[in-house]
């Protein structure tokens, strides 16, 4: 008799096994990291944390489709998002970019509910909006795939490489419902680490790979609210996918191996963890910008500062891509702020006067100028 391929014929499944010992440190550096975020919101305005909390939100839903080669309408989703969360914004809306805002925030803002078949075939249904008829005429939308094999496959048509096979049509709802029903118990276990527990859960569903589509964001969506149920905390300010998203071909990786193991999934659990601890440390990088840019603001209240001035201070204190981390140039002050060259130097000036920047070692026009953090420390 040939050895089990699959994880999912192993004998046992999904009664999986994992090693403590190689993720003792990872969960404590997690435990450790969602504390310090945790900690780090209460000094954080309630209008602050709700727009801090629609850009993570937002990076969510836009990266968990682009983990599936799928790329939104980024205006759309964040109008959608704005719209539920109180946010008066401008923008137009769709049925696919209001069924994704839903979805998130069902999964997150009530994840106290439990989650059962239909919520999850309603979650499905937001996936695949009627709008999208081209795609929903070929899906089963809102119900379980059909008999056919599903498998992830890559390479020529005559010589295709199989990366990964579903469990066969036949039981899917009986290993679906044992899926759901550890979902809703686990949550009660208070042996079962709130981390490891969102890492089998994603592990889980997506191998079952119950639908026709949608099962990756499905996936994530679970995984969220996994972490939302175990923070005991609906706002989300880091997003997960955005971390598999910088390492998708070492999500596919781990994925493929561990689906073709056996049913200890510790190698699994340690790439969870890590990408996890990579997506709470963006947060707290995020989160700690926007302190340090009140602060900023703070001690700079009494200075009279242009429109031009303050635009460009915004985009020094935001940091990131468009933060001009090494330092911006007279030129490049110029350009952001569209005035003159006369004026960017004497508005640089005004700025080093005031203290709100200083002038970084080097001269002529290699001269760079960043914020002032040692103005802004808190006393």
């Amino acid at each position: 008799m040939n050895a089990p391929l699959w994880i999912w014929q192993q004998p046992g499944w999904p009664n999986f096994t994992w090693q403590l010992e190689p993720l003792v440190l990872l969960l404590r550096a997690c435990n450790q990291a969602q504390g310090c975020l945790l900690g780090m919101l209460g000094a954080v305005g309630s209008g602050t944390e709700v727009q801090s909390s629609l850009d993570a939100m937002l990076q969510n839903i836009v990266t968990s489709s682009a983990i599936e080669g799928e790329h939104l309408n980024v205006g759309s989703v964040r109008s959608s998002l704005a719209r539920r969360l109180g946010i008066s914004e401008e923008g137009r809306v769709s049925a696919r970019s209001e069924g994704l805002a839903q979805l998130l925030l069902d999964a997150t803002s009530a994840h106290q509910q439990p989650l059962d078949i239909k919520r999850l075939y309603r979650w499905h249904c937001w996936l695949f909006p009627d709008e999208d008829n081209l795609l929903t005429r070929q899906l089963r939308v809102g119900t379980l795939r059909g008999e056919e094999p599903t498998q992830v496959v890559s390479g020529r048509l005559d010589r295709p490489t199989v990366h990964f096979e579903a469990p066969p049509r036949p039981g899917l709802e009986e290993q679906l419902a044992d899926f759901l029903n550890w979902f809703e118990s686990s949550r009660n276990d208070a042996g079962l680490d709130p981390f490891l527990r969102a890492g089998i859960a994603h592990f889980w569903f997506v191998t079952l790979h119950p639908f026709d589509d949608g099962n990756g964001r499905l996936t994530r969506a679970i995984t969220d609210m996994a972490l939302a149920q175990g923070e005991q905390q609906a706002i989300r300010f880091y997003a997960m996918s955005a971390s598999i998203l910088d390492d998708r071909a070492g999500y596919y990786h781990i994925l493929e191996i561990s689906q073709k193991d056996s049913l200890d999934i510790t190698a699994w659990l340690q790439w969870f963890l890590v990408t996890l601890l990579k997506s709470l440390e963006q947060a707290l990088a995020r989160i700690d910008r926007i302190l340090a840019k009140a602060r900023f603001w703070q001690t700079h209240l009494s200075h009279t500062l242009s429109a031009e001035q303050i635009k460009v201070l915004n985009r020094l204190l935001d940091g990131g891509e468009r933060g001009f981390e090494e330092g911006i140039s007279a030129a490049q002050y110029q350009a952001v702020a569209k005035v003159s060259k006369a004026t960017a130097t004497r508005h640089l000036s005004d700025l080093v006067a005031k203290g709100c920047i200083i002038r970084l070692p080097g001269g002529g026009r290699s001269t760079r100028y960043q914020i002032n953090s040692a103005a802004n420390l808190p006393t």
